[in-house]
């Protein structure tokens, strides 16, 4: 039953993703209210709760925007599980420094790619000009939208598309 719920700021913005235990407890304190249901309903002995999708916080939060980790998993996502180097699509690839960090290279998102373990050793401590490889796309930082940051929970969610939209 850990169902993934959408936290809406007072102003309809996204900035969380929550288990429905902890939604479930915001909207008993009177925290946050229901938006959309659309799950059903959780039996207890004494009531009757419904299972939330989306609920809205009662007071503005003001903290800091959803912003994208630099993970090997959101690496991974930015890249959409293909080798940089050869196009190869695989859940299991290796993360690369485009100027390896040996050289001076740093671990920002424009220096790293997702890379097949062939590529990756292939390429080897070298740059990309010593190597003689070329990238298939350029890294760069993936969008701060909320439509990005929260969009992976959108195959199992699609009710949320129209609340991250514009965000």
């Amino acid at each position: 039953m850990e169902h993934a719920v959408l936290v809406l700021n007072a102003n309809y913005e996204p900035i969380n993703v929550c288990n429905f235990h902890r939604a479930l407890g915001l909207m008993l304190t009177d925290k946050a209210s229901l938006i959309l249901n659309g799950r059903g309903v959780v039996h207890t002995a004494q009531a009757e709760f419904p299972l939330p999708s989306i609920i809205r916080l009662q007071k503005m939060i003001h903290g800091p925007h959803p912003h994208v980790r630099l993970s090997r998993r959101e690496i991974l996502r930015r890249d959409h599980f293909t080798c940089q180097y050869c196009g190869k699509i695989s859940t299991a690839l290796t993360i690369d420094h485009v100027l390896p960090r040996h050289l001076g290279g740093s671990h920002i998102w424009t220096n790293v790619v997702a890379a097949c373990s062939s590529c990756n050793h292939r390429k080897g401590g070298m740059s990309l000009s010593e190597s003689g490889m070329t990238l298939i796309t350029a890294p760069k930082e993936p969008p701060h939208s909320a439509n990005y940051i929260f969009g992976h929970y959108l195959a199992n969610n699609q009710e949320w598309e129209n609340f991250l939209k514009g965000w």
